[in-house]
């Protein structure tokens, strides 16, 4: 492996960020008061106060509603700064890293030894290191899901899908250094075993509206034609041949589920998380919502009964979007999509195709799963407002226009 020297802090985000906390805790967090510094140093500007300005109406008024824990206020207020710290930070290495290459490449040869090392582990008693047991759907009970050391499986194939993104576009579009017949295999794999489909469907979708968004610009490349023709096809010929030679395998049982209504996961992370929200809402304040470390003083009987948690579990609205809402309201909720859409056209998305993928990407996962203080879910976002990688743009970038522009 080529070495760089941020590669330790990008193996600690990629691999050890969660590693033995609890949930919604982090080492990037923790590590804020380094970040800040180093941004100062790097940037010579300050980045808290403008945060402090946006974030100052929700603490007024929050601080003034009735009810509100002060003591859980502002430990959640605190994670979310140092979760904001960690951006900059991010923000920062992309713009000034002129080798972010070199850790990409180590991040995916690293990972890649991981989950061959995970598999190992599978047939052993200390499988749950790396592994982890859930009931998948209606039929399918104690299933066995990748999740590295992260705290579950959805999370880090969130956290693998930049890395993904990034070589698999390199695979169609750009170089033959990147043809290697291994590279498919890299890359497919940790999705194969971490079995997060709300990842996969997310990413299947956000390929096909770049590919119509840009379809005059991508049609008009043979390799990227071929492959989207290849891939669809042999994808149809492997999903008719498993519903009539394996019908009963768990992938098939959760998509029947799903189109049927009836898998309690997809349910619960989607439409289920926005009618939790909005009673929430009901019974505080529909403008600001309910705070920041609220979740638990105000839904916790109510979560815990709806989704049959047991006492012991942490309450949480699995759903970014729907998560905005309940502790910030319609504002804030409101808030949250005018900025998205606004740095879309402000930054000039669509003229890269890897930025336009990982928007469309986040576009549709945060209303299916996730939550506010999601550090990798922010590292995607800026990565869709950041052209780190010119080497995926669109091009020429003036006379072209996007089909669906």
């Amino acid at each position: 492996m080529r070495w760089n020297k941020y590669l330790p802090f990008a193996i600690l985000y990629f691999f050890l960020n969660t590693a033995g906390l609890p949930l919604g805790l982090t080492f990037t967090a923790l590590l804020a008061p380094f970040f800040y510094l180093w941004v100062l140093l790097k940037r010579k500007e300050e980045v808290l106060l403008p945060f402090i300005c946006c974030l100052l109406p929700f603490l007024l008024g929050h601080i003034f509603m009735s009810g509100v824990d002060n003591r859980k206020y502002a430990f959640a207020i605190l994670n979310i700064f140092c979760v904001y710290i960690f951006c900059q930070a991010f923000y920062t290495w992309l713009k000034r890293d002129e080798r972010k290459e070199v850790i990409l490449k180590n991040l995916l040869v690293l990972n890649t030894i991981m989950c061959l090392a995970a598999v190992v582990f599978y047939f052993t008693p200390l499988s749950g290191i790396f592994w982890i047991r859930q009931d998948l759907t209606d039929n399918v009970d104690q299933f066995m899901r990748l999740k590295m050391l992260t705290y579950e499986a959805s999370y880090y194939a969130v956290v693998f899908a930049p890395l993904f993104l990034f070589f698999f576009l390199q695979y169609v579009l750009k170089k033959d250094q990147y043809r290697s017949r291994w590279l498919l295999l890299m890359l497919f794999l940790p999705f194969v075993l971490s079995f997060s489909l709300g990842v996969i469907i997310c990413l299947l979708i956000a390929g096909l509206l770049v590919f119509a968004f840009h379809f005059r610009s991508l049609a008009g490349k043979r390799r990227v034609f071929n492959g989207f023709l290849t891939f669809s096809v042999a994808g149809v010929l492997i999903l008719l041949a498993g519903f009539i030679f394996f019908p009963d395998n768990p992938l098939f049982i959760r998509l029947e589920n799903i189109f049927a209504g009836k898998d309690t996961s997809s349910s619960g992370r989607t439409a289920d998380a926005f009618l939790l929200a909005r009673n929430l809402l009901e019974q505080k304040n529909l403008w600001w919502g309910i705070g920041a470390g609220q979740l638990s003083l105000e839904g916790g009987d109510l979560i815990r009964g709806y989704y049959l948690y047991h006492h012991s579990t942490p309450v949480a609205i699995p759903n970014a979007a729907a998560e905005t809402l309940a502790l910030f309201g319609w504002i804030g909720f409101a808030t949250r999509l005018i900025i998205l859409t606004g740095l879309f056209f402000v930054t000039r998305v669509w003229t890269n195709y890897y930025r336009l993928t990982l928007f469309f990407f986040m576009v549709i996962y945060q209303f299916m799963g996730s939550y506010i203080t999601s550090i990798p879910e922010y590292v995607i976002w800026i990565l869709c407002f950041t052209n780190a990688f010119p080497v995926f743009d669109v091009k020429p970038r003036k006379e072209y226009r996007p089909a669906l522009a």
